[in-house]
């Protein structure tokens, strides 16, 4: 008795199955960043003595869009869409750039969402096992 549990698809590896799940783990970490950005609008720094203050709601709005099409990119990849791939990397460049400009006022989680970015695309362009060859 076969199971088709245990297979893989012809366009579903572990790598995708691992993009997919953590683009849309870091699509929900950004829709919640861009709900405390709307929510808590004003955001204060302190660097070389100088007190910096932002408004955040551009930024806010920028990360829910961002989480939000994470999350149906990462379902798209999961379901094995060829467009989610492409789509996935560009997504995750931006966010990882994103958090880059971001990286003055949530220094570790930034650092930590650049590092969650480059695992995503490095597996979304990984050839799967059966490309290889």
């Amino acid at each position: 008795m076969s199971s088709s549990y245990g297979t893989m698809s012809r366009e579903t590896s572990g790598w995708l199955t691992f993009a997919g799940i953590l683009g849309i783990m870091l699509g929900i970490f950004n829709v919640i960043d861009g709900l405390i950005a709307l929510f808590n609008d004003k955001w204060a720094v302190l660097t070389q003595g100088q007190l910096l203050i932002f408004d955040t709601t551009g930024w806010g709005w920028f990360l829910l869009i961002l989480g939000v099409l994470q999350i149906v990119v990462g379902w798209g990849i999961l379901s094995g869409q060829s467009w989610a791939r492409w789509t996935g990397v560009v997504l995750a460049a931006l966010v990882a750039l994103l958090h880059l400009l971001l990286i003055f006022a949530t220094p570790f989680w930034s650092l930590a969402s650049i590092a969650l970015c480059i695992l995503v695309i490095y597996a979304l362009i990984v050839p799967s096992a059966g490309a290889v060859g």
